[in-house]
């Protein structure tokens, strides 16, 4: 079983610019960002780890929610996923998809305050 993720450079660069411009962390990001993923149709193609991209453990990511991380992705795939196939691969494809809508989200509201509200209404 793996418990290492390591995000995309892209990712990596979104999460952090995230976190500089609304003091949230990564790990509470990347949650929101999987939120947004899993409501949009299909299974994300599984991005490619990058040399500069962080890695996070999954306990970080998912925490006490990680069945539910894993049920919902599941859901998603209309079918089983085994533990292997869920994270990193899964968790990490819905991460990158969901990070570059939450990138858009914050792009488009412009601030934190609006951002937060924006995404209360999804």
């Amino acid at each position: 079983m793996n418990f290492r993720l390591k995000t995309s450079s892209y990712a990596a660069d979104k999460l952090k610019q995230l976190h500089s411009t609304t003091n949230l962390t990564p790990n509470i990001l990347a949650r929101m960002a999987i939120s947004l993923s899993l409501q949009q149709e299909g299974v994300p193609p599984e991005p490619k780890s990058g040399a500069d991209g962080l890695e996070f453990n999954r306990n970080t990511l998912t925490g006490e929610y990680d069945y539910l991380f894993h049920t919902l992705i599941a859901q998603h795939t209309n079918r089983p996923v085994a533990d292997e196939e869920y994270f990193p691969a899964l968790f990490n494809a819905h991460l990158d998809r969901g990070i570059r809508l939450l990138a858009g989200e914050y792009q488009h509201a412009g601030n934190h305050d609006k951002f937060l509200r924006n995404l209360m209404h999804l």
